[in-house]
């Protein structure tokens, strides 16, 4: 038995035999920690949503204290994260520390710039979920309630932070409004203004899908890949576009599936539970013939 244990774990820690699933990290390397991940999500939506999220007790005398704190311990978190991540896939030399904090903490400081221009973009997906709902009551119930809120807000931070080229948080950052939520969208995405999701759960948005303004999806869409072109060696081909392009004021209904590069023109409806592989002109609706 003991024998048996013993074989077990010397096979467990052939690291070059199982070196896919496996990663080795330098002594004094930072991981990305999921849980430092969602105290950042949790502090940038107090931010951006104050008195929702964190401390409840926000008036005009102390808003500017609130948002003063969290900034600071916002930023001293994400910089640790960024490093985190920018060490998570390379070669890590000790001489290059000093190098590596700065990057990192100048990453840190421009995604705190953005805060506003984000929080202006939230503000418009929250009137075009109160808006797009007869049961919302107020722009409080959106907030707090709807999964289709907390899903974009992780989007457009980690949006923010792709653009920085920040390698790794963004995914963990959707990827965790995906498991709160359902709702998967890539950082990598183009999202524009008066974005809403009804319902949500299911909704797949890939990587180099681009969605126009004011565009209303509900459960169980997909933006996806048609096909995967592949290499020379049979690998798919990475960073290629692949996904669709939404024009502006786009409806698209329950469980319709649209893949590949195609183009939906402005102000077209696609009704549920519909396979669309093709382009869809200008103000077209599609429906599932009776």
């Amino acid at each position: 038995m003991n024998n048996e244990l013993l074989d077990t774990k010397k096979k467990l820690s052939q690291l070059e035999g199982f070196k896919d699933v496996c990663h080795e990290q330098g002594n004094d390397v930072p991981m990305p920690s999921t849980e430092v991940l969602q105290e950042i999500v949790q502090l940038a939506r107090s931010i951006l949503f104050p008195g929702y999220f964190g401390d409840a007790a926000v008036n005009t005398q102390t808003i500017m204290y609130h948002i003063g704190v969290n900034i600071d311990r916002l930023h001293f978190l994400l910089t640790q994260q960024i490093k985190a991540g920018i060490c998570f896939n390379c070669q890590f030399e000790t001489e290059k520390v000093d190098e590596i904090d700065q990057i990192s903490k100048g990453k840190a400081t421009d995604f705190i710039f953005q805060l506003p221009e984000i929080r202006e973009k939230l503000h418009t997906d929250v009137i075009a979920a109160y808006n797009g709902d007869p049961a919302a009551k107020s722009f409080g119930e959106v907030i707090f309630c709807y999964p289709s809120i907390r899903a974009i807000s992780n989007y457009r931070i980690a949006n923010a932070l792709l653009k920085l080229d920040v390698p790794l948080i963004p995914r963990i950052i959707t990827e965790m409004a995906h498991s709160e939520t359902g709702i998967d969208i890539h950082p990598g995405a183009t999202i524009g203004n008066y974005f809403t999701i009804d319902h949500g759960t299911g909704v797949v948005i890939g990587e180099t899908a681009v969605i126009g303004n004011n565009v209303k999806m509900y459960q169980g869409v997909t933006l996806g890949a048609k096909s995967f072109p592949l290499d020379e060696d049979g690998n798919p081909i990475k960073g290629i576009d692949r996904h669709p392009k939404i024009g502006n004021n786009v409806i698209i209904y329950s469980n319709s599936t649209i893949l590949g590069t195609i183009t939906v023109g402005d102000g077209a409806v696609i009704g549920g539970n519909l396979w669309v592989d093709t382009d869809v002109p200008p103000g077209a609706k599609l429906t599932q013939k009776k």
